[in-house]
């Protein structure tokens, strides 16, 4: 693909707007950045830029210029707004960053995405390889634009890159060589319109992928398990509630490894740190795919143990006067939350709310009515939430997460947990998830400081 003398328009400017914006320039080029933000939002940073050559459009979106371009790059998340659509419309490519990327970069690349545990098992992957010794690299959605490392790409090189609906969407000759597929579960129709739009949003990951490449799927999942007919790619299955004929299932506390005629304990349940049983799901999709690319189960052994996790996923935030805090920010959506609740058997003072995706928090009744002592509802969908979990439990509202932090607090008896798992997004009140988990482990460290000068 040559870029030199193209006009490149960057929707949304973002760390990934900037990766692809660095990129283009390096490549020859002509660069405009289309940015929603009005211009004091953008800054210094449009100066620089534009120093360098960029021309910047703030404060909204200008048809004529998505119609100027030679190819336009969504920033991850940018809804698909109608001078995008006519733009799609007229024949002029759309790409989303990683799309650009897997066209310039050398190297294999493992593929992870689905609903839940995208971040975990990315890492974990990503862990196992390089405590193989495999020159492996992590991108994607979960940090690094996957574009920012081609440069130094290299043909022995592994990119375990986690993948968003959002980046596939805008996918035309991508393709992984491992595609890791975790769960399917409705999120993000506020951007795709319909659970089935997010769902092929979701299966372009195997739209290209043949008898070279594997395909790592959850056989627990129906809707994920049929996506085995949907090309002649090599299938490793992961499951807890049956045996698979190639892949890894849990057998009591152990995990088996199998693949063909052979079969071999991975290792005990009980030695994991990971808490949660969806975690189980997590840690047999790392391995096979680690295992797929020919890493023997000792050092598969060897990358998993130890590993407790990511920040703002099941998070314990310390215990004061025998209540335990956990931080689950990145639980955005209601599959996320059921569950954060499933992985504790004492109950919960329950903190959900924030910006609504689409969720259907009626499916929450049933582990709220079993697991739930009572509710603190946050933000912008807190109505909603009110409305969809009536007569299940006491519920309040809160003013912000100080306010929800402290009544939950009130609520909760020693023994007892106090747990954030939002069931929303978080750009109601916060930057990001991390913002948000971030400031309610402030606020928790906060309330044990001030009970701390009530005692003394």
């Amino acid at each position: 693909m040559e870029l030199n003398n193209r006009h490149l328009l960057i929707i949304g400017f973002g760390r990934t707007g900037e990766a692809v914006c660095r990129f283009a320039l390096g490549r020859g080029a002509r660069v405009t950045v289309s940015e929603k933000r009005p211009r004091r939002e953008v800054g210094q940073t449009a100066e620089e830029w534009e120093a360098r050559g960029v021309r910047f459009q703030t404060g909204g979106h200008d048809p004529a210029v998505f119609m100027s371009a030679d190819m336009i790059v969504p920033s991850p998340g940018v809804v698909p707004i109608r001078p995008l659509t006519a733009a799609q419309k007229r024949g002029i490519p759309v790409l989303s960053e990683i799309e650009l990327a897997f066209r310039f970069l050398r190297g294999k690349i493992v593929g992870v995405t689905g609903s839940n545990g995208k971040s975990t098992v990315s890492t974990l992957i990503h862990r196992i390889l390089l405590k193989d010794g495999r020159p492996a690299f992590l991108a994607g959605n979960i940090g690094t634009p996957l574009i920012s490392l081609t440069g130094d790409s290299r043909a022995e090189h592994i990119y375990v890159t986690e993948l968003s609906s959002f980046q596939l969407a805008y996918t035309e000759t991508f393709r992984p060589s491992v595609a890791v597929f975790l769960n399917i579960t409705p999120d993000h129709l506020d951007w795709h319109g319909s659970f089935e739009d997010y769902f092929s949003a979701k299966k372009k990951i195997f739209s290209r992928m043949g008898e070279a490449q594997v395909a790592v799927l959850n056989r627990d999942d129906a809707r994920v398990w049929e996506l085995r007919e949907a090309g002649p790619f090599r299938i490793l299955g992961f499951s807890q509630n049956q045996r698979v004929d190639a892949g890894c299932y849990l057998a009591g506390k152990a995990i088996m490894l199998t693949e063909r005629e052979h079969e071999e304990p991975l290792m005990d349940v009980r030695h994991l740190l990971l808490p949660g049983r969806h975690n189980l799901d997590n840690i047999m999709a790392s391995a096979l795919a680690a295992f797929s690319q020919g890493v023997t189960a000792a050092s598969i052994r060897d990358g998993i143990r130890g590993f407790t996790g990511l920040e703002h996923r099941l998070e314990k935030v310390r215990a004061i006067q025998g209540v335990e805090f956990y931080n689950d920010s990145k639980a955005t959506n209601v599959d996320a939350s059921l569950k954060s609740l499933e992985s504790f058997s004492r109950r919960i003072v329950l903190i959900l709310g924030g910006r609504d995706k689409g969720g259907d928090f009626a499916r929450l009744r049933e582990s709220v009515e079993s697991r739930v002592k009572s509710l603190v509802l946050l933000g912008e969908a807190a109505p909603k939430i009110a409305r969809a979990l009536e007569n299940t439990v006491p519920q309040q509202t809160a003013a912000d997460m100080r306010d929800a932090v402290r009544k939950a607090f009130v609520e909760a008896s020693p023994g007892e947990i106090v747990l954030l798992a939002p069931a929303c997004t978080s750009f109601d009140m916060f930057r990001s998830f991390e913002h948000r988990g971030d400031v309610f482990k402030q606020e928790v460290r906060d309330l044990d400081r001030d009970q701390a000068k009530e005692e003394t």
